[in-house]
């Protein structure tokens, strides 16, 4: 298995069945226009690959706030159900963290659902503490 980054309407299209996991909100047949926008902004994806398949994918961007500096943030970490617990997205964030530490940046930041736990338990294991809540309003 192996860390590739995603560079073509192709590559994206590979990551639909892992993302619409996470995602299942997302509609297939807009899944690569909104990517491509949304990379057009700069989010930024890579997945891990097995035998072809593109089985973990993790989405994030490059950001600067004034509470923390230049970071990187992760929208999304997704792993078909087969494949979790065999390291695929302690991958995908050691990749991250590379780049992180490439760029000179200190921090790596994410938020995740309350009812998430076994990703919880990977992030704590990867080093992550809970700092604060993540607050939503719908308008």
């Amino acid at each position: 298995m192996q860390v590739k980054e995603v560079s073509t309407a192709s590559d994206i299209q590979q990551t639909w069945e892992v993302m619409h996991l996470l995602r299942p909100h997302l509609v297939a047949e807009n899944y690569v226009a909104l990517v491509t926008e949304m990379m057009s902004q700069g989010y930024k994806m890579a997945y891990v690959e097995d035998a072809g398949k593109v089985v973990s994918v993790i989405g994030f961007r490059h950001l600067q706030f004034l509470f923390n500096g230049k970071h990187i943030y992760i929208d999304d970490l997704s792993t078909l159900d087969a494949y979790r617990g065999k390291g695929c997205g302690s991958m995908l964030l050691d990749y991250v963290d590379d780049i992180a530490k490439k760029y000179g940046y200190k921090t790596v930041t994410l938020d995740s659902g309350t009812h998430r736990h076994p990703a919880h338990r990977l992030y704590m294991k990867k080093g992550f503490i809970i700092r604060g809540y993540h607050f939503t309003k719908e308008i």
